[in-house]
């Protein structure tokens, strides 16, 4: 594995930020508030933290999950707002025939006209968070094994999420915080009927695209609504006609004055992963190693979408959504590696660093982080030998065959000891999964994909028999004409089958996956072994950090794990790079001088139009900022403060200190009375560091500014009946 000589000398352990050394940093746990109250204070945040803290009530009991998003509710009818990006996949499971929703938007006429987002779409509505760090770990430590430690310990969060399931209406999950420090009972209500309701069109709610990606100024109107629905009982159910809008516990306010400059705010959301708390060694695996690898395998991929799609309409509805995700993170990869090279972010912990290694002295921990780093390196070795390979599997109907062979094998024990994602309470889940195939599937494009990775996959040196056995049998001519798991029916038969009936099979993809298993199961069991080891050599080290920090009266936020978290932030610009102070805000003008009628600057005409005619509405605002401060930004430059118009213009984007990171796409951004002032959306390109580094000067999260939906709907799409339905204020 590469290494660069600078982090060579460095001391061990690079303790990313974890504390609040500056008053935005920080991904919260609600009841974490409470130790904050002088941050809130500090940005006039008004909501008691005994209130944010409380899951049931307002806002926070309208804040709900997408499985990969955020969003919240903002009516009595279950009226949800979000990403556009978010919803994506809605849009495109309706874009069909001669419907593009994609191209052309969509806004239902009234309540009966909204469409089904798709069997796999749920809304997940957070109400209890339980520490269970006692049950889960029970009986561990006395285990030295690796294997057996991680198998009680999932043995244990299976019963602790069995008693919480009871009631077949909420979804229960276990996580773990700090490396295993801690273990979190989350329950969480699941709606299973949503629908879309108002969706701008790409050129709106993507305006920019990848090119405007992470980068700011930004002029995107990246939202959408949905609405969760229910049975007539109250009770979550699938989609069906007869369902009627789910009536939320709570739903926020939308201020249609919005925020100004160096306003408080607070995002909720689910943020995904960050790594702060990770040791050197695995930053430099990440910078070195992992990231470009990753980084080349999306474009390859992006590559050939782009190239089959071209003459395929059909390949490019299909893999839209698979594209767009591709783009992303690969462009958040290579902002990672381009944050590495302008900043050396160990070198800028070293002092913390020493200074902990100082507090460790003479202690147990000292010892620990011995072991910890030796666990590491072998970890990202077995990472390596396993990541082409793994990627040679790829192929989609392949995945499913294997998916189907091992939900099979599980079936065959008792339904706690099977793994996790193959137990009864996963069934429709997983049925969810293989249906979604049906419209992000196409052979053709699926078998350039998997060419892809198999290529990668024999260019290199760690190889497994058994795999270069079966891929030297493939036969891509023939391939998707034999197998029957191209029909949606087909695979859904294959859940009900015995592990037997999979291997007297003759369909290609069936034999092959029941051909891997064998060496899937066994690497699998390997890395459990070293997840165990991991659970139990991690949080020695974390509580000795813990330990460090609380001497010092600083409370800490454990790493984004995909929880609810709050963060805390300010609306404010920053200095960049080149010496370019980036204002907070952009206004409509920008779009008009960003378009040029082509992909993805093709504003809509209708948006065009209303620019130019300077039908504002009641959204205009004069400047936000001081008198002094250029308050706008038009396209690519700062507005001349002489070119502002005197009644001013609508704000489109702005920017807040506020923590976030992938997974709170879609959150609401909150003023200080917790009222909807913006939907998060993106980082700045300065920003992308934070999963590993929060740097308070030019960390900047970009929002979709509340007063530019509220236009869009009013002025541009004539959504009257839906802004009817929300509760507007002053």
């Amino acid at each position: 594995m590469p290494t660069r000589k600078l982090w060579q000398v460095l001391t061990p352990l690079a303790l990313l930020t974890t504390l609040p050394l500056h008053a935005d940093e920080g991904q919260w746990l609600p009841h974490q508030l409470l130790e904050l109250e002088s941050q809130l204070k500090q940005r006039r945040i008004e909501i008691p933290a005994q209130q944010l803290a409380d899951l049931t009530k307002p806002p926070m009991n309208a804040v709900v999950g997408l499985g990969y998003c955020t969003a919240s509710f903002v009516s009595p009818q279950g009226l949800v707002v979000t990403n556009h990006h978010c919803a994506y996949g809605a849009i495109q499971y309706n874009s069909h025939g001669e419907h593009n929703y994609m191209e052309d938007g969509f806004l239902a006429k009234d309540q009966a006209h909204e469409l089904s987002a798709g069997p796999q779409e749920r809304l997940y509505i957070t109400d209890k968070v339980e520490d269970v760090t006692t049950q889960v770990l029970e009986g561990s430590e006395q285990l030295e094994s690796g294997y057996e430690r991680y198998q009680l310990i999932e043995r244990n969060r299976k019963a602790v999420i069995q008693g919480c399931e009871a009631d077949p209406a909420y979804r229960c999950s276990v996580r773990d915080f700090h490396g295993g420090l801690k273990y979190y009972l989350l329950r969480q209500l699941v709606i299973r009927d949503v629908r879309l309701v108002y969706a701008p069109p790409e050129s709106v709610g993507a305006y920019g695209g990848d090119i405007d990606n992470f980068e700011y100024p930004r002029h995107s109107g990246d939202f959408t609504f949905l609405r969760a629905y229910v049975a007539k009982d109250g009770s979550p159910a699938p989609y069906s006609e007869d369902n009627v809008p789910y009536q939320p516990a709570g739903y926020l306010n939308i201020n249609a004055e919005g925020v100004r400059a160096g306003d408080g705010v607070l995002v909720a959301g689910y943020p995904g992963r960050t790594s702060r708390h990770k040791l050197t060694e695995e930053l430099v695996f990440s910078a070195d190693w992992l990231y470009p690898t990753q980084a080349a395998r999306y474009q390859g991929r992006i590559d050939a979408i782009d190239a089959l799609s071209a003459t395929t309409p059909e390949v490019a509805v299909a893999y839209a959504a698979t594209k767009a995700s591709y783009a992303n993170r690969m462009k958040k990869l290579n902002g990672l590696l381009d944050g590495f090279r302008k900043t050396d972010i160990p070198a800028l912990k070293v002092s913390r660093d020493r200074a902990f290694d100082q507090y460790l002295q003479g202690k147990p921990e000292a010892q620990a982080l011995s072991h910890l780093r030796q666990l590491v390196a072998e970890s990202q070795s077995d990472y390596q030998s396993s990541f082409y390979l793994n990627n040679a599997q790829s192929g989609a109907l392949l995945s499913a065959a294997s998916s189907l062979y091992k939900w099979a094998k599980e079936q065959e024990k008792a339904d706690a000891e099977r793994d996790a994602g193959y137990q009864e309470r996963d069934r429709k889940l997983f049925a969810a999964r293989l249906d979604r195939l049906e419209r992000r599937f196409d052979a053709r494009m699926d078998q350039v994909l998997w060419q892809q990775d198999i290529d990668a996959y024999l260019a290199q040196n760690q190889r497994d028999p058994v795999l270069d056995a079966q891929l030297a049998k493939l036969d891509f001519d023939t391939l998707y004409v034999k197998t029957t798991l191209g029909d949606k029916d087909q695979r859904r038969a294959w859940m009900d089958k015995p592990a037997a009936e999979f291997e007297q099979s003759s369909d290609p993809l069936i034999q092959m996956a029941v051909a891997l298993y064998p060496g899937n199961e066994a690497r699998s069991k390997a890395r459990k072994a070293h997840l165990g080891e991991l659970s139990k050599a991690r949080p020695q080290l974390m509580q000795a950090m813990l330990d460090w920090y609380q001497s010092q009266g600083r409370p800490v936020y454990p790493d984004a794990n995909g929880t609810l978290r709050i963060s805390i932030g300010h609306v404010d610009g920053y200095q960049a790079a080149d010496a370019l102070y980036k204002q907070p805000f952009t206004r409509l003008e920008g779009i008009r001088e960003k378009h040029t009628g082509i992909e993805p600057f093709n504003a809509p005409a209708k948006v065009l139009a209303a620019i130019d005619e300077h039908r504002f509405g009641q959204y205009a605002r004069p400047n936000l900022t001081a008198p002094q401060e250029q308050a706008w930004y038009c396209g690519f430059l700062p507005c001349a403060q002489a070119d502002a118009q005197p009644f001013g213009s609508v704000p489109v984007n702005f920017l807040s200190s506020a923590d976030t990171t992938g997974g709170n796409s879609g959150s609401p951004v909150m003023n200080g009375k917790g009222e909807l002032v913006g939907l998060n959306f993106d980082s700045t390109y300065e920003s992308i560091t934070k999963d590993w580094y929060f740097n308070p000067a030019i960390t900047r999260a970009v929002h979709v500014d509340i007063r530019y939906v509220l236009w869009m709907m009013s002025e541009v799409d004539n959504a009257q009946w839906l802004l009817e339905e929300l509760t507007l204020v002053q």
